[in-house]
């Protein structure tokens, strides 16, 4: 007998040609969207790095018991991946010998780039955000202004658009809010304002809550949003994170308020007991805590 033949078959070169053609036309189909996906991305995941850097900040200087800073660089210093946009993380070392003077933490979490690409924090407003500075931010940017120039010499060297951010030994701080923005460096915050919700350039609002230690993202409101908000009284913090770019409707608010308060049920079953006699109505819409 003759042993049988085996033919083992295999592909052809024009079959592994199609193959690559029909791989290059999809992939060239789908990375423009890719790289969309990622540009949008840059910013909130900006906001979540320095969300992520402000709670490392807190829990370090509540476990040295040493007042810490988040501050960004002057034209005379560098940040710690030799640039101008990221922040830097310092300590007060020697409070007593050395008071007010603070070194740059080199610890690998307070050096890690926080910003990515072409992000960078434009604006940085101590205390808490309410409505009615808001809508009178332009104001609101004088005033800061002269409460640094009135301050002792620890502040005055630092941008009055960027005061640095006081961490106490027991982690509490003032409230502030990081805005950030992908607009370019020639780009001043007033004429980002001016853009409105039209213009090309995007920003969020990093609010930190310096009692509780709480972060949170949120989107600037806009303008009808601002007097929904004045009108009804409602806080300017919705104390969860707000990136929605539709507008808000004031059903919409009372949701997000449903919604969170079911969280917080299920977080703290005693959260929904009824209020005291005296206590705000259980029903108003609250977004926020109370002054």
């Amino acid at each position: 007998m003759y042993a049988s033949r085996r033919t083992k078959s295999a592909y052809t070169l024009v079959e592994v040609l199609l193959v690559v053609v029909l791989l290059a036309a999809i992939s060239a189909m789908a990375l423009p969207n890719f790289l969309r996906d990622l540009e949008r991305e840059q910013l909130p995941g900006s906001a979540r790095r320095l969300r992520s850097l402000i709670a490392l900040t807190r829990a370090n200087a509540a476990f040295d018991g040493k007042r810490y800073r988040i501050r960004f660089p002057t034209k005379d210093d560098e940040d710690p991946l030799l640039g101008r946009r990221q922040p830097m993380v310092e300590r007060e070392d020697n409070p007593i010998d050395e008071p007010e003077v603070f070194n740059q933490v080199t610890a690998p979490w307070a050096i890690q780039k926080t910003f990515l690409r072409d992000i960078r924090c434009i604006e940085v407003r101590p205390g808490r955000p309410t409505i009615a500075a808001l809508q009178e931010l332009r104001k609101l940017r004088e005033d800061i202004k002269r409460s640094l120039e009135q301050q002792n010499k620890r502040d005055q060297q630092f941008d009055p658009m960027h005061p640095p951010l006081y961490i106490e030994p027991d982690g509490s701080s003032d409230w502030a809010t990081f805005v950030l923005t992908d607009a370019p460096d020639d780009i001043a915050v007033d004429e980002l304002d001016r853009m409105g919700e039209t213009g090309q350039y995007h920003r969020i609002d990093v609010i930190a809550d310096g009692m509780t230690g709480l972060t949170w993202l949120q989107r600037p409101f806009y303008d009808e949003e601002l007097d929904l908000f004045e009108q009804k009284g409602w806080p300017a913090v919705m104390r969860q994170d707000f990136l929605d770019p539709r507008a808000l409707t004031e059903n919409d608010v009372l949701e997000l308020h449903k919604v969170e308060g079911q969280r917080r049920t299920v977080e703290d079953p005693n959260a929904d007991a009824q209020p005291q006699p005296g206590s705000e109505d259980a029903n108003a819409p609250q977004t926020g805590d109370g002054p």
